[in-house]
């Protein structure tokens, strides 16, 4: 998923970003209107963040024209503005507001929630199959050859993740967004809990491997 970050505090600007690219999103920066505008018309975005005072002018009025113009990316605004006319007159155009100072972590979780809205979540395979290792939608059951793995719903929600992905290395972000709503923060660890209990559940030799920076994979 990826996500534009239109903020003109060179310092704040940063640690969005290394925050946001450390959840596992592809993320672009830009420090004022024109440069947004430019990446708008080359990429496609999932999310758009944008600070609302910056050198060209309010970004509300912007994103108000280009969603006049038939935008639909999800949007949220960072801003110092904190009164409920700002809010609304905010929400009018976007689909989020956080007003400054906040949470690094926070706006991690929002953007994650507005990337799954703007991507639509696709058709679940009824089964799954990556080498002795099987998943069964209708039955809610995963296999490791002829043995049934006796798992939780969100043990079973992270396997149909990892085996979609067909031993390809799977974001912990993306990870934790199959099991667990968008108020957990990427660095939580209630992940790699999971991930333990998962592996002791699969047995040897060991399957599931930690790919470090990234997340987890099946190999």
């Amino acid at each position: 998923m990826r996500v534009l970050i239109t903020e003109d505090d060179d310092d704040l600007r940063v640690a969005v970003e290394a925050a946001v690219r450390g959840a596992g999103f592809a993320v672009d920066v830009a420090a004022d209107i024109p440069a947004a505008d430019e990446a708008l018309s080359v990429n496609a975005y999932d999310c758009a963040v944008f600070d609302r005072m910056l050198p060209s002018g309010d970004s509300l009025r912007y994103v108000e024209q280009r969603r006049r113009a038939g935008w639909w990316v999800p949007v949220l605004f960072l801003t110092a503005r904190d009164s409920v006319a700002d809010r609304i007159a905010g929400l009018a155009y976007g689909d989020d507001y956080l007003v400054k100072p906040f949470e690094v972590l926070e706006l991690v979780s929002r953007v994650r929630s507005l990337c799954r809205r703007s991507t639509p979540e696709p058709a679940a395979s009824p089964s799954l199959r990556w080498r002795e290792l099987a998943l069964d939608s209708d039955r809610q059951e995963v296999r490791r050859g002829d043995i049934a793995l006796n798992l939780t719903a969100k043990e079973f929600a992270v396997m149909r993740v990892l085996l979609a992905a067909g031993g390809e290395p799977v974001p912990r972000a993306e990870l934790i967004a199959s099991a667990w709503d968008e108020f957990v923060a990427p660095a939580s660890n209630v992940l790699d809990v999971l991930i333990a209990q998962l592996r002791r559940k699969l047995g040897a030799p060991p399957v599931l491997h930690t790919v470090r920076g990234v997340g987890y994979v099946l190999r």
